[in-house]
């Protein structure tokens, strides 16, 4: 089972993050001064972590989900998105280090896309804001290849046999974000009610948009 949990993440580089034991000596040095500030009380470990959650899983993939939403309620720039998708999320103001290639794919009925980077964690940092730990481990870099179907099932996702699964493995040249496939009874929503569907690892491919709240 793929461990699904925050930790420090203080910036890494393809270097440097073969092994998700292995830290860069920029790594050392900042958790040496987290380690410092902590004891003489200048930081407070639970705010910490929860500043990094909150960028990690609200903030950073809020501005995918603005993308995808876009997507889905504009062709115009659902085609814009698919056949360059940097220049597209940049035209909604999201770029920035590891988005300067990134490549829209797209879920359908008949595909599902999942992202991987089997190096190290290359990921569109502008777009889905601090890469989670199990997307680091060796476990997911290693089976998102061999048995995409079984970790989608540690996921809780669980696709028709019939549909194909298109593993995309992402590298420091190119990144990818993947656009999950609309939830059936949204006709009528706004983009921002949209937005609240699309979740982080909908965006990564290990996960599906929500369906909306009965109460919609």
């Amino acid at each position: 089972m793929l461990r699904r949990m925050s930790e420090h993440q203080h910036g890494h580089s393809h270097d440097h993050d073969h092994d998700h034991s292995e830290l860069s000596e920029t790594e050392l040095r900042v958790r040496a001064l987290e380690t410092i500030l902590t004891e003489k009380g200048y930081v407070d470990p639970a705010a910490l972590d929860i500043l990094i959650e909150t960028y990690e899983t609200k903030v950073g993939p809020r501005n995918g989900a603005r993308v995808v939403a876009k997507a889905w309620t504009d062709p115009a720039y659902r085609a814009r998105l698919l056949q360059d998708a940097t220049a597209a999320i940049a035209e909604l103001g999201y770029t920035g280090r590891q988005g300067e290639h990134i490549v829209a794919v797209e879920n359908t009925p008949a595909t599902h896309n999942m992202v991987v980077c089997t190096l190290c964690s290359c990921y569109p940092w502008p777009v889905l804001g601090l890469p989670p730990v199990w997307y680091k481990s060796a476990p997911y870099r290693s089976r998102a290849v061999k048995e995409p179907r079984a970790v989608l099932a540690d996921f809780g996702v669980t696709l028709p046999d019939d549909t194909a699964i298109r593993v995309w493995d992402s590298t420091a040249e190119i990144r990818y974000l993947v656009i999950p496939m609309r939830p059936d009874g949204t006709e009528g929503f706004t983009e921002d009610q949209l937005a609240d569907l699309v979740t982080r690892d909908s965006m990564i491919g290990t996960g599906v948009a929500q369906p909306p709240a009965e109460n919609s």
